[in-house]
């Protein structure tokens, strides 16, 4: 039985027995008996963790934090989190390169956090908030919300989101306006320049180059 620590990139935390390709944490959020409280933070510090370090070994939904599981780096940066600075060190050093372009400052970690934070949730609902912005707007390695449910904007296309990978085919491409679920702030950093760990799905799910003409 799959516990429940999969976070999707709307920020629900499912049970789900598909693997994904990073782990994260936001703080303790189970019971003793390895099951989700109400709680969906206990601290701002919300990072993107690989999922083998230094042979380190962790009772998952043990003791101290709440092991979280991303498909890919997209979806965690989605659901609100930023890459570790210990376990992704040149990871975090480039989304904070990225970070200080966009907003022309040198952040700190807490100042990251705080930022984070404050868009990563409507405090009216304690809930993730909704943008709406043109599609041609949202940067590669962010996701929409639309018909079709969750989908990532990347530079081969719009796909399909679940949490077993991306789909081979096309999302439904919307007209006009689309819902965006990335925090606002992240998606300035993707605009600088960051690039999330994509699924290798993602990857699969692109069409064949084109080899006519040269």
């Amino acid at each position: 039985m799959p516990l429940q620590n999969r976070v999707l990139p709307t920020g629900e935390i499912v049970a789900h027995p598909a693997r994904g390709l990073f782990m994260g944490n936001r703080g303790r959020l189970h019971t003793p008996g390895r099951t989700l409280s109400r709680r969906r933070w206990t601290t701002t510090t919300w990072v993107t963790c690989r999922l083998c370090f230094r042979d380190r070994h962790r009772l998952v939904m043990g003791h101290g934090y709440t092991e979280l599981f991303f498909l890919d780096e997209a979806v965690a940066l989605a659901a609100g989190h930023r890459p570790c600075a210990e376990c992704r060190r040149h990871d975090y050093r480039r989304f904070q390169a990225a970070w200080r372009t966009a907003f022309a400052e040198d952040p700190t970690a807490p100042a990251m956090n705080a930022r984070l934070h404050a868009d990563r949730i409507d405090p009216a609902r304690r809930a993730q908030p909704r943008l709406v912005m043109p599609l041609l707007d949202v940067p590669p390695g962010a996701f929409i919300l639309g018909p079709d449910g969750a989908s990532l904007v990347a530079s081969n296309g719009l796909w399909c989101f679940s949490p077993h990978g991306y789909s081979r085919h096309p999302a439904t491409v919307p007209s006009g306006d689309v819902t965006v679920i990335t925090p606002r702030c992240t998606l300035a950093v993707l605009r600088a320049g960051y690039r999330p760990v994509l699924h290798p799905s993602a990857i699969a799910a692109a069409p064949p180059p084109d080899r006519q003409g040269g």
